[in-house]
This record gives C-alpha cells, sequence and structure tokens, in this order.
C-alpha cells in the first residue's frame, strides 16, 4: 500500500528540486471506429477521444489541487492511425490528422499521439499513405504527433522506410519553415518502439493495450541532482544506492497519482514509466547530474560510464516503486529541452557523435537535436540508421527526433519554446552517405535475435 503520509514528505522535492508528474496520457484504442469511409471513420475517432477523455484535464487538475503534486501535462495516445485507416476511400490520410486535433483542443489536452504507422519490417498501403500524409498533417495541426516504427531487433532494419522517413523529416521541416522547422518536434523515428509509452511525441496506443487506460510518466532531474550533492565524493557504491532510494520516491508519488486517476476516471491503471525528463528549466537537468557524479561538462570522458550508472539504478529503484512499469522508464537526453546539454553544446564538449554513444545506454536516443537547413534528406536517414542499428543490436528502444532548421547554420540557435526550450545547431559528419540509403531492402535481425 502507499502511505499518503511518505508521499507528502516528498514537499520540498516538489517545491524547491523541479520534481512533478510530467504527464497523465490516457491510451484510447480506436480499432472500433474502422470504417470505409474516411468522414465516418474521422468522425467516429473525434466521438470516441472527446467521449473518452472528457474528463481527463479535470481530473488530473484537481489530483493537483489535492495533493499538492504538479501535473505537468494531459495527454491522449490513440492506436496507430494507419491500422484504423487503411480500409478507407481516401489516400490523404490528413483529414485524420484534423479529426485527431479537433478532438485535442475539444477535451484541452495539450498534446495526442498516434498519427503513427509500424513498418519495421515492411508497409501496407496504409502505412505508405500515412507516412506521406506527415508533413501536411504536421504543418496544418497544432497538438497532433507523429511516429514511426522503422526497425525491431526481431525484424531488423527497413531502410526503405528509413529512407522514405529522411525526406519526410526535410519537407515537415520547410513545410513549417515559419517556425524554424517546428513540425520535426513533433515527430519521432523509433526502433523498438514500446506500446505503453505515456511521452511526446513519440506515444501511440499499442494493439496489445485494452480499450482504454491511464499510463504516468514522473520526472525528477533536480532532486536526483540535490540527493548527489550529499554524497559527493563517495564511491560509485554509494552513488547508485543515492540514485535508487531517490527513485523509488520519486516512482511512488507516480504511483499514486496514476492510481487516483484510474479510479476517480475508471480506467484501468497501465504503467508509470520512471524517466528522468529534463526541461530547460534551471536544475532539472540530466546534464547537472551527470555533472554531479564527477565529469566536468556533458560529452567529457566518461559521460557515457556515468549515464550507464544513472539509467540503471533509476530502473533498480524506480520498479520496486510501481506494481506496474513500462513505457521507457530511464533517463532522457534531449538537448533543447535540458539546460546542462545545450551548455555542454555551446562549450564544444558535447557533439553529435558522443550523444549517438550515449543512446547505447540509456532512454532512447538522438532527442531534439537542431542541425544545419541545408543537412540532406540521405544523411538525416543515414543518422536514423545509425541510431536503430544501436536499439536493434541492444535489443532497446531508440529513437531519433532531429530538426533540420531551414535556413540555419551551425552556431545558430533556434527557440521552439515552453519546455521544448532552444537548441544549438549542431554540425553533422561531413561525409556523404547517398549510395548507402539509396540500396534500400531490409538490414537482417541480428543473430540473438532468434531466440525461442
Amino acid at each position: 500500500m502507499i502511505n499518503l503520509n511518505r508521499i507528502l514528505a516528498t514537499n520540498e522535492m516538489i517545491e524547491n528540486q523541479n520534481l512533478d508528474i510530467r504527464t497523465i496520457t490516457m491510451g484510447i484504442s480506436l480499432f472500433d471506429c474502422v470504417s470505409d469511409s474516411a468522414k465516418v471513420c474521422a468522425a467516429r475517432i473525434y466521438d470516441k477521444i472527446t467521449k473518452k477523455a472528457e474528463k481527463l484535464v479535470a481530473v488530473g487538475e484537481d489530483i493537483e489541487r489535492e495533493y499538492g503534486i504538479p501535473i505537468v501535462n494531459k495527454r491522449v495516445s490513440v492506436s496507430p492511425i494507419a491500422l484504423i485507416a487503411g480500409s478507407t476511400d481516401t489516400d490523404d490520410y490528413v483529414i485524420f490528422a484534423e479529426a485527431l486535433d479537433r478532438a485535442a483542443k475539444t477535451t484541452g489536452i495539450n498534446f495526442i499521439g498516434g498519427f503513427s504507422a509500424l513498418v519495421h519490417k515492411g508497409q501496407t498501403s496504409g502505412d505508405i499513405k500515412l507516412i506521406s500524409s506527415i508533413p501536411e498533417a504536421l504543418a496544418t495541426t497544432e497538438r497532433v504527433c507523429s511516429s514511426v516504427n522503422i526497425a525491431t531487433t526481431k525484424a531488423g532494419i527497413n531502410m526503405n522506410a528509413v529512407r522514405d522517413m529522411g525526406a519526410v523529416i526535410k519537407k515537415t521541416a520547410e513545410l513549417t519553415a515559419e517556425t524554424k522547422g517546428f513540425g520535426c518536434c513533433k515527430l519521432v523515428v523509433f526502433a523498438n518502439a514500446v506500446e505503453d509509452n505515456p511521452f511526446m511525441a513519440g506515444a501511440f496506443h499499442g494493439a496489445g493495450e485494452p480499450d482504454c487506460v491511464i499510463n504516468v510518466g514522473v520526472s525528477g532531474p533536480g532532486v536526483v541532482k540535490t540527493a548527489l550533492a550529499a554524497v559527493r565524493g563517495e564511491p560509485f557504491d554509494v552513488v547508485a544506492e543515492t540514485i535508487k532510494k531517490t527513485a523509488f520516491r520519486v516512482t511512488r508519488m507516480g504511483q499514486l497519482a496514476a492510481q487516483e486517476a484510474s479510479r476517480r476516471l475508471g480506467v484501468p491503471f497501465g504503467i508509470v514509466d520512471l524517466s528522468l525528463a529534463p526541461t530547460p528549466a534551471p536544475g532539472d537537468s540530466v546534464a547537472d547530474i551527470l555533472e554531479e557524479i564527477g565529469v566536468s561538462s556533458a560529452g567529457a570522458h566518461g559521460t557515457t560510464a556515468a549515464l550507464a550508472m544513472l539509467n540503471d539504478a533509476v530502473k533498480k529503484g524506480g520498479v520496486m516503486a510501481s506494481s506496474h512499469v513500462g513505457g521507457l522508464s530511464g533517463a532522457f537526453i534531449p538537448v533543447s529541452e535540458d539546460a546542462g546539454m545545450i551548455r555542454a553544446v555551446q562549450n564544444g564538449t558535447l557533439t553529435l557523435e558522443k550523444l549517438e554513444a550515449m543512446t547505447c545506454v540509456c532512454s532512447v536516443g538522438l532527442d531534439m537535436i537542431a542541425v544545419p537547413g541545408d543537412t540532406s534528406a540521405e544523411t538525416i536517414a543515414a543518422i536514423i540508421a545509425d541510431e536503430a542499428a544501436i536499439g536493434v543490436i541492444n535489443g532497446k528502444t531508440t529513437a531519433v527526433r532531429i530538426i533540420p532548421v531551414p535556413g540555419g547554420v551551425v552556431g545558430d540557435t533556434v527557440d521552439f519554446g515552453g519546455l521544448l526550450g532552444y537548441a544549438p545547431i549542431m554540425p553533422v559528419s561531413k561525409g556523404n552517405s547517398d549510395a548507402f540509403i539509396a540500396r534500400g531492402g531490409r538490414i537482417p535481425a541480428p543473430i540473438h535475435a532468434l531466440r525461442n
């Protein structure tokens, strides 16, 4: 049982260390919205979301007031639209993105995820239509998020889809050039995507999930950093134990919020995602934790080892605090959303190559990275392929959320606002990957995938 007094003892963490519930996300299945008419299907999608999520924001705000726990976002994830729209009479799936956006505005949620396709082994006609609709969908809606899973450890990497997503990201940036390519902030390319991720922009409601479910994402980089300051200079054994104990307390608070939301909404509790998700706010940085552990700046030698220990200790501590842990659960390292990461890029210690190495040991991947606007679609696709390979070989989720800023050059800074923060434009390799991407086909699954 959760001891409320112990939960309320975390007030110091909430008030002074940026502890919050980052999101309560309601997952909604849309499989009963299928129709051969696009208009009927879109109407059913709108109706179901607005009915199921009608009280989501109000309940979240009630929990905030009653328990003093900040809940930053209230969100919805839905079944991958490519699976729902495949039987309809249209080639243009923007109509479904518009229905999602209207539903998000009606319910008052921050974002809605699930304009998605799963193409790790191949693409159906519905997948192709959805992927081709992504740039316009993200350019013409405000709250819709999109994701495409292009690889799994079991299937390998679909290089045709990798090639396509490089072009999609470029076009999305071009269509949202007035906002510095902001549409790309709402688009994630995955390897080994999970079905119960509550975090945007990559959330979707998997086919193995119930009709409706509540998933919660917690966050507390500032809490971990403060706890580690008390054991400065102590051996790594002590550091890891401190992180575990702190992660337990943070996750316990998430469990309380999840159970309360589940009870009040009459919707099953799914999982708590115990990820350390930073923000641009001072003191809410994963990079600051790494510096507290002992590296002078994120990207310095030792960073990957420190991050590996942090990620592992967070999972060990958090898994004991919740009956169901899921989602991505670990340490996020988005550049634009982490003041310490931004500082490390600006001082030259953190590069794209070092970030790639760091993604081998944390959640999730190359996230919120701004690159020059003239970066080619093939180079972006090759970056996706490299990151997917890390996920496939290591049996973990990896992802790419990259923004080729129209007109932007290395040294510029682009401001996306709010929790998305601002990002220094980072250089990419000057090598050419055109012939590599042109091959297409599939990179086969690794030998260790053959486990039965």
